[in-house]
Formats: C-alpha cells, structure tokens, sequence
C-alpha cells in the first residue's frame, strides 16, 4: 500500500485520484516516468516513415511579403491515426530555426492536418515538427525561395 504523505504533493494528489476512482493504487508514480523513455524515444526522427512523416504542400518559391499558404499534414504515405490512446500532440512551422507557429491538436475531434498562411522577406528552409503521443518528434523540410 502506498502511504500518501509520504510522495510529493503533485505525485500524492494523482495517487489519491486514481485510488478513488479505480480502486486501485497507481503502478507507477507520476515522477518515475521519464525512466521509461529511453535516448532511442526521444531522439527527434529525419528519416521516413508513411504514419508519422509530415507531408508539407508549399510554393517553390513566392514573392517576398507575399502571403501564401502551407499545408503540413501527418503520414507522408498514408494518414495519421487520431485515437484517444494514439494522436498528434502538435504541429509546428519554422523558417530555418524560427518558429512561425504551432497548432495544439486534440485527440479524436482533430485531423494532423493544418494550414498556415505565412509570407516571408527571404528564402529558406521551412521545417515542419509532428510530436504524436508514442514517440519522438518527426521532421520534414522543404526548400524555399524568394523573389523581389
């Protein structure tokens, strides 16, 4: 049996709830959990995968000041599950390494899928970063130009 005072408050407070609620102590306390994620799980990914990979949809290039849009979805081959157990977390967009703007998603109401309408007074790189609940972020780039 867990003793209460004797755990954190935050960690206390989260033990007592699912005790009330479940019946049951917690396996684990709440502080221990970033045991479980090894360097492997949280090292960003760069290669592909077709479920997680952000597809972004974007000019070539545009005219600087320009407004256009940029579309990332998640699954570069394929879509993205949008479970209660398994979903996006985020999306973000960054020029080289500005960010330009991040989309919190929520489970089950949201597609991985946002359109950012952006302009810019210089090529780039856009980045686009996928964090999903089971894993590490996923990154894609695109290449881009500006004209006068």
């Amino acid at each position: 049996m867990i003793k209460i005072t004797e755990m954190p408050m935050r960690v206390a407070s989260i033990a007592l709830f699912t005790m009330l609620c479940l019946g049951t102590a917690p396996s684990r306390a709440a502080g221990d959990q970033a045991e479980q994620f090894t360097p492997e799980f949280r090292r960003v990914h760069t290669n592909y995968d077709a479920k997680h990979t952000p597809r972004i949809v974007a000019p070539d290039s545009v005219k600087r000041g320009d407004w256009f849009d940029v579309t990332v979805s998640v699954g570069a081959g394929g879509q993205h599950p949008s479970l209660q157990e398994h979903f996006v977390r985020y999306i973000a967009l960054y020029k080289d390494d500005v960010e330009i703007s991040r989309v919190y998603l929520h489970p089950v109401y949201s597609l991985p899928k946002v359109t950012f309408t952006i302009a810019l007074d210089e090529g780039g790189t856009l980045r686009a970063v996928e964090a999903p609940t089971h894993s590490a972020e996923w990154i894609a780039t695109k290449k881009i130009d500006v004209v006068p």
